[in-house]
């Protein structure tokens, strides 16, 4: 075996930078752009209209908003990730040979605590009616991203040890009422996405005495894209409205280094490797298309208290079959997802107490991109969920309101088999237990 071949394997050290298309929601997507839809689930998203965050879901829908409107909120997620050892093995090869008897055995190490964290989600909206036939709506948030962080040297640091990865979406819209029924709305996207990543990675140096050892890698990476959304929406009946709203996909070129330091290798494996130019810091990059989605929503007015919602939403996962990431001074390397498109249905009910007090309530069922347990990511130990959410309004007066709701979540018993790259990153397998609560406060005001 090679040097110069034994170090191709630290190529793995940089697919982290994949977990741009790795973290929350289902999958990683963020639905909390607004706190006054948890409570219902967001059954209704694109065609409720009850404040200024109408904006995000569909543009169309800020035609039922006179006058001009504000609001703005946050929403904390609290998601929990924990893991059960079932037999997690070590790399197989290093530098596409054989390592023997130094390699595919048991892993060790801890079950890595809870990886969730919590995690605060702003947003800030603004539309305003121009004359009776035009609107015009800005809306500000972060529709992608959330932190998976395992303890340092747990059975699964080879795939992941922390995950972190925050975005910023500006989108101006504008809305025409075309008919006492119909509306239509087109907005602009400009996004960015900051992502942060660290793993290890097992060395075996066979020139040096048959010495192994960890290597540790941090990922960080920067990048931006345009997109676009659009959305209709139908006056049905006098109680019956309809929404339909799409969001494009979202290229983005994302550019970064990778820092490689020693964690226990010895002095003089870690020496080789700086001599060479392995351990210090690469220039990394990679290109990832954001899934497109599109929302059908419904609300209906059953009486005077009483309005029903209903929402039925696609999400283009299978944009990111894979990622691959260019380096300079170390090989490029390819993260394999096999991510699926995925559904989501809610159903939500408002009840209006008072002029003062509405309730909310709603229930979702929301499908997972991860395919199998085979391709299930350390950085997103993600499955499919059931929603449950609460949450009430208060009107100060006609102008003035504040939401807060709560959801928990419900995720289906999880196992893992992760044997998409057991030769560099070896096998993860166990079983997580998972859940997520969240928690947010609105408040909107009409000018």
């Amino acid at each position: 075996m090679t040097m110069q071949h034994s170090i191709k394997t630290l190529s793995a050290l940089i697919i982290g930078l994949g977990a741009i298309g790795t973290a929350h929601g289902a999958g990683f997507q963020l639905l909390e752009q607004n706190a006054s839809g948890l409570g219902n689930a967001y059954a209704g998203s694109a065609v409720i209209g009850e404040n200024a965050s109408a904006n995000f879901f569909n543009p169309a829908s800020i035609t039922l908003l006179p006058g001009m409107n504000a609001s703005a909120g946050a929403v904390a997620i609290k998601p929990s990730f924990k893991f059960s050892d079932g037999g997690s093995t070590k790399p197989t090869s290093f530098g596409g040979n054989p390592l023997g008897p130094f390699g595919g055995g048991p892993v060790g190490g801890s079950n890595g605590g809870d990886a969730g964290s919590w995690a605060a989600l702003p947003n800030a909206h603004f539309t305003w009616e121009v004359n009776p036939r035009w609107w015009l709506g800005l809306s500000v948030g972060a529709p992608f991203g959330l932190v998976t962080e395992y303890d340092k040297g747990w059975a699964g640091r080879y795939h992941s040890e922390k995950f972190a990865i925050e975005s910023l979406n500006i989108n101006p819209s504008v809305a025409f009422k075309a008919t006492d029924t119909l509306s239509i709305g087109v907005g602009l996207n400009w996004m960015q996405l900051d992502a942060d990543y660290r793993k290890a990675q097992y060395a075996f140096l066979a020139p040096v005495a048959g010495m192994s050892g960890d290597l540790e890698a941090r990922v960080k990476a920067k990048g931006d894209g345009w997109g676009w959304n659009a959305g209709i929406m139908w006056q049905a009946t006098p109680d019956t409205r309809f929404g339909l709203s799409y969001r494009s996909k979202v290229k983005i070129d994302a550019d970064g280094t990778t820092k490689v330091s020693n964690r226990s290798l010895s002095a003089a494996g870690a020496g080789v490797l700086t001599g060479m130019g392995v351990i210090g810091t690469h220039n990394a990059e990679t290109t990832v298309e954001l899934p497109d989605s599109a929302i059908l929503s419904v609300a209906h007015q059953l009486n005077e208290r009483w309005t029903l919602l209903g929402d039925v939403a696609w999400t283009g996962w299978s944009s990111i079959p894979a990622l691959k990431i260019k380096n300079t001074g170390i090989p490029n390397a390819e993260l394999d997802l096999r991510f699926k498109d995925a559904w989501r249905v809610s159903l939500g009910a408002n009840y209006r107490h008072s002029d003062t007090w509405t309730f909310k309530g709603g229930v979702a069922y929301d499908q997972s991109p991860v395919q199998d347990d085979a391709f299930r990511p350390a950085s997103l130990p993600d499955n499919d969920r059931y929603w449950v959410s609460l949450g009430a309004q208060y009107n100060f007066s006609k102008n003035t309101s504040i939401d807060v709701g709560y959801a928990h979540l419900f995720v289906k018993n999880t196992s893992v088999n992760n044997t998409s790259d057991p030769a560099s990153a070896g096998t993860l397998k166990g079983d997580y237990k998972s859940s997520a609560d969240l928690v947010g406060v609105q408040f909107s005001h009409r000018f």
